[in-house]
């Protein structure tokens, strides 16, 4: 699991149509070393290919939101801390959980660009897999929390599919293992509220419109052929460790 501190952070990207510039990346090896933005963040490679995630994901999507949207993020977050050593130099949850006392002139970059930086570093560890069903403690926390996985997959999809916008729908974990379902704008995390996320989904346009078009149902209900259950079991037994960063 990437420990996100200064130089060992993943990057962030843009907002589809624009919201922030795009950088760069090579097109057709998405899980390739992008390159580096000056700056105390850094955008690390996909951990497994784009195409890894096919049918449901297609490569072309996966190479576009990781090369070009999620590079973004991390150009505009170092561009935004430039001037702001002190600030550069904290661990990103603590940044984005501590807001308020970002200077105005950059708080809403860090929002947005750290926000989304967070996000795209937690979804692409938690793809990758072969979905199916949890199982183990995870699995035992989503039926006492969340009523069970047919349920708890129904009610994050519907809770996808309300996000007017742009924004994320996640399940969040806290230090006794206890689960809960939340969605946020944009790419607010529940890391600005001091909660840890478990796993998410993105539910920007960017993330599926290639394949799915209009259709995000249908990309909700794919994902979870994608989901990397191993992983997040890992993310579970990190909370309750008080050891997990995003």
């Amino acid at each position: 699991m990437p420990h996100l501190h200064r130089r060992a952070l993943l990057g962030g990207a843009a907002l589809l149509g624009g919201a922030a510039a795009l950088a760069g990346g090579s097109p057709g090896r998405a899980w390739a070393q992008a390159p580096a933005a000056p700056g105390p963040f850094r955008l690390d490679p996909l951990p497994y290919p784009a195409a890894k995630n096919e049918p449901h994901i297609d490569a072309a999507t996966m190479e576009l939101h990781h090369d070009k949207h999620h590079a973004a993020y991390v150009a505009n977050l170092n561009a935004a801390l430039k001037d702001h050593a002190d600030l550069a130099a904290k661990p990103l949850p603590e940044m984005l959980g501590g807001l308020s006392s970002v200077p105005d002139s950059i708080r809403t970059l860090v929002r947005n660009n750290g926000g989304g930086h967070a996000n795209h570093t937690m979804f692409w560890q938690i793809m990758g897999g072969e979905g199916g069903k949890p199982s183990g403690e995870v699995a035992a926390a989503i039926e006492r929390d969340l009523g069970g996985y047919d349920r708890m997959t129904a009610d994050f999809n519907a809770a996808g599919g309300r996000v007017f916008g742009s924004g994320w729908v996640f399940v969040t974990v806290d230090a006794d293992g206890k689960l809960a379902l939340v969605t946020k704008p944009n790419q607010d995390t529940p890391l600005m509220d001091g909660q840890k996320v478990l796993m998410g989904n993105d539910v920007w346009e960017h993330a599926y419109y290639l394949k799915y078009n209009n259709r995000r149902p249908d990309y909700l209900r794919a994902w979870w052929n994608v989901v990397n259950w191993p992983k997040v079991a890992e993310r579970y037994a990190a909370a309750k460790a008080g050891t997990l960063a995003i």
